[in-house]
């Protein structure tokens, strides 16, 4: 039998902003809370349930997805003005194109304490 990672508990400020807005970005669905979790399927075997916490350490979470799937993640990232970069270190809002790219976070936002890298996503 494969190992294969079914779900994972996220922390945020407010899970239901931090289910939608991953939902939204990734262009999956959000059928509202399931019990305690805001929970957003994001393939065939994984959950995202996200949780309200209101101390947690940062977190970072990466995922490798197909050409046109970046492609159509990175439209939604620029259309709605979130910020973006090769790295957690700098936001390079529209100058680059990259296979690669970083979510940056602000401090205090739905998912970190502080400004960090939250969402990794890297073209196959």
């Amino acid at each position: 039998m494969s190992i294969v990672l079914d779900h994972m508990i996220v922390p945020a400020r407010d899970k239901e902003q931090a289910a939608r807005f991953l939902a939204r970005i990734f262009g999956l669905s959000y059928k509202g809370t399931e019990g305690h979790f805001a929970a957003v399927r994001v393939n065939e075997t994984l959950t995202l349930d996200f949780d309200t916490d209101t101390d947690f350490a940062s977190h970072h979470y990466a995922f490798k997805v197909g050409e046109v799937e970046f492609d159509a993640i990175f439209a939604r990232i620029r259309a709605e003005g979130i910020p973006y970069g090769r790295s957690a270190h700098g936001v390079e809002h529209d100058r680059f194109r990259a296979d690669s790219l970083c979510l940056v976070a602000p401090a205090k936002g739905a998912f970190s304490a502080r400004q960090s890298c939250v969402l990794r996503l890297r073209s196959e």
